[in-house]
C-alpha cells in the first residue's frame, strides 16, 4: 500500500526540521509532504534549505485548508492511506504501524491515535480545559452517533482511499478534527482508535489557541448537534 504522511505547518521554524528528521530516521522509504500554511517565520526557508518535500500556500488557510491540500495531493497521486501528522513534534512516528493496522486489515476507514484510550500510555494529557472540552465533545458524538471516540480533537489519524477521496472534495475548516469525524460517521464509514503516546510541543506556540477556551467547546458541540439534526432531516 502507498502511504503518505501529511504534515501541516504554520510558523514551525523551531520544530519542522526535527520532525522531518525523526521521520527519515525511522524510515527513508516513508513518503511525506509538508504543507507550509503561509508561515510568517522561517519555516519555508528551512524547508527549501534542507530539500524537504513541501507545498507552499501563499496565504494562511488554517489547519483545515492545509490538511485538505494534503488530502488532495494524496488523492491525485494514488495513495491508499494518508496520515495526518503534526509538525510540532507532538506525534510519535513509532506508532505508525499501529495506526495503519486497522485500515490495512479492513477493520476501519479511519483510525485515530488516542492518548485517552489507555491513559497510562501517554504522560502528556494536555491541559484541564482541553480535556474538559474533549470529554464534552466525546459525549455529544456518542449521544448523536452511538460511537465512543475518546480523543476527538486528536490530529494524529490515518484514513483509507475512500476517505481520502471524500476529504479531498470537502473538509471542515472551522473545527476540522471533530467535524471530520462526524462527516465520516454520517457517511456510515468505520472509525477505530488505537492507543498512542503524545509529547508536549517541542517549541513555538499552538496556532489553535481557541482550543483552550470554553468558546471552542461550545461551538464544536453546537456544530455537531446541528449537523446531526440536518442529516436526520435529509434521511
Amino acid at each position: 500500500m502507498k502511504v503518505l504522511l501529511i504534515i501541516p505547518a504554520y510558523n514551525e521554524e523551531e520544530n519542522i526540521l526535527n520532525t522531518v528528521t525523526t521521520i527519515k530516521e525511522y524510515s527513508e522509504e516513508i513518503d511525506y509532504i509538508v504543507i507550509n500554511d503561509g508561515s510568517k517565520d522561517n519555516t519555508l526557508q528551512i524547508l527549501k534549505d534542507n530539500n524537504i518535500k513541501h507545498i507552499n500556500l501563499v496565504e494562511n488557510l488554517g489547519i483545515g485548508g492545509a490538511v485538505q491540500t494534503g488530502y488532495k495531493y494524496a488523492y491525485e497521486n494514488g495513495y491508499d492511506i494518508a496520515i495526518q501528522f503534526d509538525g510540532d513534534g507532538q506525534h510519535d512516528i513509532n506508532y505508525l504501524p499501529q495506526i495503519c493496522e486497522p485500515i490495512i486489515n479492513g477493520q476501519a476507514n479511519m483510525c485515530i491515535g488516542s492518548r485517552y484510550l489507555d491513559k497510562t500510555s501517554s504522560e502528556f494529557q494536555s491541559t484541564f480545559m482541553r480535556r474538559l472540552g474533549k470529554n464534552i465533545i466525546s459525549m455529544i458524538i456518542r449521544m448523536c452517533y452511538r460511537k465512543k471516540i475518546t480523543d476527538p480533537t486528536s490530529g494524529f489519524r490515518a484514513i483509507d482511499r475512500k476517505i481520502i477521496e471524500l476529504f479531498s472534495k470537502e473538509y471542515p475548516v472551522d473545527y476540522p478534527e471533530p467535524e471530520s469525524i462526524v462527516n465520516v460517521l454520517n457517511e456510515r464509514y468505520k472509525i477505530e482508535e488505537v492507543s498512542v503516546s503524545m509529547n508536549e510541543r517541542q517549541g513555538g506556540t499552538s496556532s489553535i489557541k481557541i482550543l483552550n477556551s470554553m468558546y471552542y467547546m461550545f461551538k464544536v458541540s453546537l456544530a455537531i448537534l446541528i449537523d446531526s439534526l440536518n442529516k436526520k432531516k435529509v434521511k
